[in-house]
């Protein structure tokens, strides 16, 4: 589920995979667009790994629905 909440705020954000890891970059966070999208289709990531994600996009509100 955590996921597909990530997954859909980057599809709102209109933020690809590889912007992403740019914007990682940007906040301290050094990741590989390889395991990103890894991490992403498994589902095995941390929170805090969810929480800089959203921070890196701008993201201040989550969309539950």
């Amino acid at each position: 589920m955590a996921a597909n909440l990530l997954k859909a705020e980057l599809k709102r954000q209109g933020v690809t995979y590889a912007q992403l890891v740019e914007k990682l970059a940007g906040i301290g966070i050094n990741e590989k667009e390889v395991n990103v999208a890894n991490k992403l289709s498994r589902g095995k990531f941390s929170a805090a790994f969810m929480l800089q994600c959203l921070k890196a996009v701008g993201s201040s509100q989550l969309h539950l629905d």
